[in-house]
């Protein structure tokens, strides 16, 4: 099994509160994690209909039989568990009691602002990152099968074909997750969305533009939007505006969560198509964003990700504030990386204070460098931004 970057994190906050919930993507191991981290703790598994019976008939009667410390895993089957936590946590507080993990974003953090605000500590599993395949030694040693096999941990730690185990996955979420968070008539339109939406990955939200692609009005597809990101398929990337004179696009940008999944979407069967295919940068660019995202979201730090561009075209792909520092960085997918790659970059980013700019191109290459003040990242050290 691969450690997981978030296990000191996750540790530490069932130091502090008495429940920690873990939440992200279906398949993205964390019960696999609770279990390993807390395996002392007894656990139930809501997904289990007999349970959410056993539950629902007697809540308390339940509890009394769970009220030492316990995982209980997709805790979004049963909301009405955290109202009855909370009166457990306020009689006995006592940390690390309860460790909750679920797979719906929205309706989960609803629940808990609810009824545990102040009582746990919220956490995101997100696929593995790249710092996790290597110590586990499944990195591929070359981009295109980096991006084509996606991090999701069975196709890693079980050696599945990803091209199977995605269809297999797209399979169960669409009939799943996607009918237990909304009524979708029309399963295979939902797909169709899907597939249009692999195809808009880096570029700015255009919802009546897929909406006409899909056949249906920009509102469902503002609605199937949001389904896709209560189920961490996939992000909105918000645009970094602030008080600066030129105009700036306040369009979000879509992203995905697993460049495995997109090309599995864009029907994408081998990593060899990679090298030719039009989306290349794009999925790369896509790619950047994931372990971003995992950068922070492991690490129990708040997402501070943004793009920015004016509707005069100058752009930052990603805005990223850290440690004190505004790091903008500029994504090419090709390997052969120059210093004049940087200037777009080092232009936009004279907006920003010079003492608190980092200007970072991270490229499709293996041999980094710096020059004029800027630093070009190799793919595979990207974790060196955390």
């Amino acid at each position: 099994m691969i450690a997981r970057d978030i296990e000191h994190e996750l540790t530490v906050c069932a130091g502090e509160y008495p429940t920690v919930t873990l939440t992200g993507p279906r398949q993205a191991g964390k019960t696999t994690l609770a279990r390993k981290v807390f395996p002392k703790h007894a656990y139930v598994s809501f997904e289990t209909p007999l349970v959410r019976e056993q539950f629902r008939d007697d809540p308390i009667g339940f509890l009394q039989r769970y009220s030492e410390r316990t995982v209980f895993d997709e805790v979004q089957r049963v909301p009405e568990l955290l109202s009855y936590l909370q009166q457990e946590v306020d009689e006995r507080p006592s940390p690390g009691r309860f460790i909750l993990t679920g797979s719906q974003h929205f309706a989960l953090s609803e629940s808990i602002s609810q009824s545990l605000a102040g009582r746990t500590a919220v956490l995101e599993l997100l696929p593995f990152s790249i710092s996790e395949l290597r110590r586990g030694g499944r990195l591929a040693q070359d981009l295109d099968n980096v991006l084509w096999t996606g991090a999701y941990p069975p196709v890693h730690d079980r050696n599945l074909r990803p091209q199977r185990w995605y269809a297999s996955y797209m399979a169960t979420y669409i009939e799943r997750d996607v009918r237990q968070l909304t009524a979708v008539h029309n399963l295979d339109t939902f797909h169709r969305f899907m597939r249009l939406a692999a195809g808009h990955v880096g570029q700015l939200l255009n919802s009546s533009r897929l909406a006409g692609d899909c056949g249906v009005d920009h509102k469902t597809v503002r609605h199937w939007l949001s389904i896709l990101q209560a189920s961490y398929v996939a992000h909105l990337l918000p645009p970094f505006y602030n008080n600066f004179r030129k105009r700036v696009v306040k369009a979000p940008k879509l992203y995905f969560y697993d460049t495995g999944l997109v090309c599995h979407l864009l029907g994408i069967t081998e990593a060899k198509q990679l090298e030719t295919h039009p989306l290349r940068g794009a999925i790369f660019e896509n790619w950047v964003f994931a372990e971003i995202a995992k950068g922070s979201a492991h690490r129990g730090l708040p997402g501070r990700v943004f793009f920015w561009r004016t509707h005069g075209g100058q752009e930052v792909d990603f805005i990223l504030e850290h440690a004190g520092m505004t790091l903008g960085i500029e994504v090419k997918a090709g390997m052969t990386a120059r210093p004049g790659m940087a200037t777009p970059l080092m232009t936009a980013l004279q907006q920003w204070p010079e003492e608190s700019r980092k200007p970072i191109v991270v490229f499709g290459g293996d041999q980094g460098f710096t020059s004029r003040s800027c630093t070009f990242l190799p793919w595979h050290e990207i974790d060196g931004l955390y």
